[in-house]
């Protein structure tokens, strides 16, 4: 069984990171969604929260798991039984601090291979930080989020 963990902050999830997730369920046989907990960010919604969000999201999804960690990826994914990471690229700028990750990771954990995942065009520009700032002033997610989460996020964040 091909075991794949896609991690990030997800804080919100947007539709690029609901792009990767359907995409990467086609090519592994179960995927963890695994929810960062990092005690360098402060994250706009709680871990479970963001759990809830992506569980929401994912529901037709039926190789998808959803789960938080804290510490290191390599460690997790070796918990798991993974042998890949999924990584979600928007741009050029992107890749230069995860292909040191990546590396970091296989040092870490060399039973691990990153795949890079390149997002739709759709999607290039959407990150979590843009959906927050236009959500507190009251602009549209419409395009940006999945329609179940859009009406949390605004009731979180909206000044």
């Amino acid at each position: 069984m091909k075991i794949a963990v896609y991690p990030g902050s997800f804080d919100p999830c947007t539709n690029g990171h609901v792009d990767i997730i359907a995409r990467s369920c086609r090519i592994v046989d179960k995927l963890i969604v695994a929810v960062l907990s990092n005690y360098k960010k402060t994250p706009a919604f709680t871990a479970q929260e963001r759990v809830e969000f992506l569980k929401r999201v994912t529901h037709n999804y039926k190789n998808v798991e959803i789960m938080t960690f804290s510490g290191l990826l390599a460690d997790f994914a070796r918990e798991q039984g993974a042998s890949v990471i999924i990584k979600g690229l928007r741009a050029v700028s992107d890749f230069e601090y995860e292909f040191q990750m990546a590396l970091t990771n296989r040092k870490l954990n060399p039973d691990v291979e990153t795949i890079f995942m390149t997002t739709s065009t759709d999607n290039m520009y959407l990150s979590s930080s843009v959906v927050k700032e236009i959500a507190a002033y009251g602009g549209s997610l419409e395009q940006m989020v999945p329609e179940e989460i859009q009406a949390n996020i605004y009731d979180k964040l909206r000044r």
